[in-house]
């Protein structure tokens, strides 16, 4: 469970809003819906954080229910289960781990998307970015790390591994080590929003076909 519980939160806080994220970009621009849009003058900027919100309030969405059915598991089993943390503050701690997650996930899924010209286009990414979050596990795996390190803090996926197991052993993350991971990880997300806007001003977004 130590092993596979921050894997499990890490790939839905990632791909939680994906299709989502996909559809207002790829599928809109398949459905030719997208070309008016782009038409208005509404800058380019607030589309790009319109959508990103959409997406990223769906993929908070799942990570509450995720976390609620955790919370309920781990209260009725017996064993090594009653020895994990599952109060409502770790529950917050853990939702607030995941949070730059989903902006990172809704942003980059975004910026994928705005290339691809239809949806199966964009889904064809998904296999590799769900790749991604299973790389830190299966390295700390092979070659285990202590959590006391804190370059490991700004590290995407091997951050919120790190920290969502401290959170479920009970045990408490400095404060600079969270400071040092919401930096890095929302520093991570609006640099790839800032991508996101730069796909949409380029022309060839608005063709279809």
């Amino acid at each position: 469970m130590a092993m596979l519980l921050p894997l499990i939160l890490t790939i839905f806080a990632f791909i939680g809003g994906a299709h989502l994220a996909m559809d207002t970009t790829a599928g809109e621009r398949e459905r030719q819906s997208l070309e008016p849009l782009l038409a208005t003058p509404v800058p380019r900027a607030a589309l790009v954080g319109g959508k990103m919100l959409a997406a990223v309030l769906l993929g908070l969405l799942s990570m509450l229910l995720i976390l609620l059915s955790f919370k309920i598991t781990a209260s009725l089993v017996s064993g090594m289960g009653r020895q994990m943390d599952v109060s409502f503050l770790a529950m917050g701690k853990l939702l607030l781990t995941l949070f730059p997650l989903v902006l990172i996930g809704a942003a980059l899924i975004g910026a994928l998307a705005a290339g691809a010209k239809s949806m199966k286009e964009a889904q064809s990414h998904i296999m590799w970015l769900m790749m991604l979050p299973m790389l830190p596990a299966y390295g700390l795996m092979a070659y285990p790390l202590k959590d006391t390190a804190m370059w490991q803090y700004a590290v995407p996926f091997l951050s919120q591994n790190q920290l969502i197991q401290k959170i479920t052993r009970g045990e408490v993350a400095s404060l600079g080590q969270w400071g040092l991971y919401l930096a890095s990880s929302l520093g991570l997300a609006a640099a790839l929003w800032a991508l996101a806007v730069w796909r949409y001003k380029q022309e060839k977004l608005a063709i279809s076909g």
